[in-house]
C-alpha cells in the first residue's frame, strides 16, 4: 500500500523548474527568528557559511566548521515552512574526496532535514557534484567570485575581466551545467559573461554582483538589513538601517536605565493581595 507525501516547502527540483521563469527569490538565515521572518518571502534559504564573518566576526569564512554549519541549519529548519532551505558545507569538507564530500553532506541532511547542500567550485568539483546528485543528494553549486578560495584569489574581487578568467568561468559554467546540480549561484562577475552564462545554461543562475538576468537573486540578510557594517560590497543594496536603530535604541534603554526611568511601576510586580 503506497501514500502519498505531500511536501509545502519548496524542493530543490521545484527550483530547478523556475529557471527562465519568475525570478527566484533568495536570502541568508542562520538563526530561527530570521528564518521565520523570511520564509514567506523567500523561495530558497541558504544557511551560508558568511555566518563566519556575520555572526562569529571572522576575517573570512576559511575558520567555519561542520558543526556550526549544522547547528545553525537545524536552527533554520525550526522557522520554515515555505522555503527551499540549502545549507553550504564548508571549506575543507568537500573537496578532499567525492567520498568524503558524500559522507558530509548526508550528515548534513540527515542531522538538519534540510534541502540540499552548497559548495563551491566549477569544472574541478563537476564530478563530486554528479556523485553526489546520482546518490539522492541536491547541490547547489557556486562560481565565479568564490569566498573559501580567497587565499588563492588575490582577495574578494569580481571576475571575468581577463580572457583567462571569462574562459575559465565558461568552462565552470558548462562542468557545473552537466553535472546534475539543481541551480548554480554565480558570484562577482562582470555582467556581461553573466548574461551569457544564464543564457547558455539549462538550470537557473542565482547572482550575487552578477546581472539582473540570472534567474533569481541573492544576497546576505544582514547586508541588506544593515546589521553587517564591517564592510558593504558595491553589489549590495542597503533596504534598511537596523543596526543603527538596534544602537538608538541600545542608547535609549541605557539613559533610562541610569536615570532611573525604567523600570517603571507598570514593569514591575506587585505583592497580591
Amino acid at each position: 500500500m503506497s501514500a502519498t507525501i505531500f511536501q509545502k516547502r519548496l524542493t530543490p527540483t521545484r527550483i530547478a523548474a523556475m529557471k527562465g521563469g519568475k525570478p527566484i527569490v533568495c536570502l541568508t538565515a542562520y538563526t530561527t527568528p530570521m528564518a521565520r521572518l523570511l520564509d514567506e518571502h523567500c523561495d530558497l534559504l541558504l544557511v551560508g557559511d558568511s555566518l563566519g564573518m556575520v555572526l562569529y566576526g571572522m576575517e573570512t569564512t576559511i575558520g567555519v566548521t561542520l558543526d556550526m554549519m549544522i547547528a545553525h541549519g537545524k536552527a533554520v529548519m525550526r522557522g520554515v515552512a515555505n522555503a527551499c532551505v540549502i545549507v553550504d558545507m564548508p571549506f575543507g569538507s568537500y573537496q578532499e574526496s567525492k567520498e568524503l564530500a558524500f559522507r558530509n553532506a548526508v550528515r548534513i541532511m540527515q542531522e538538519t532535514g534540510c534541502d540540499g547542500v552548497k559548495l563551491e567550485g566549477g569544472e574541478e568539483m563537476a564530478e563530486t557534484i554528479a556523485f553526489l546528485s546520482k546518490r539522492g543528494i541536491p547541490v547547489l553549486g557556486h562560481i565565479g567570485l568564490m569566498p573559501q578560495l580567497v587565499h588563492t584569489a588575490g582577495g574578494y574581487r569580481s571576475v571575468g575581466h581577463s580572457e583567462h578568467e571569462t574562459s575559465k568561468i565558461r568552462r565552470d559554467a558548462h562542468a557545473i551545467g552537466g553535472s546534475g546540480a539543481f541551480a548554480v549561484v554565480v558570484e562577482g562577475t562582470v555582467e556581461p559573461l553573466a548574461r551569457e552564462v544564464t543564457t547558455a545554461m539549462h538550470i537557473p543562475t542565482i547572482g550575487i554582483g552578477a546581472s539582473s538576468a540570472c534567474d533569481g537573486q541573492i544576497l546576505v540578510t544582514d547586508d541588506i538589513l544593515g546589521l553587517f557594517n564591517d564592510f558593504q560590497p558595491r553589489f549590495v543594496k542597503r533596504y534598511d538601517e537596523l543596526g543603527k536603530r538596534v544602537a538608538d535604541a541600545a542608547a535609549a534603554y541605557a539613559e533610562e536605565v541610569r536615570s532611573r526611568k525604567f523600570p517603571a511601576a507598570e514593569h514591575t510586580f506587585k505583592r497580591r493581595s
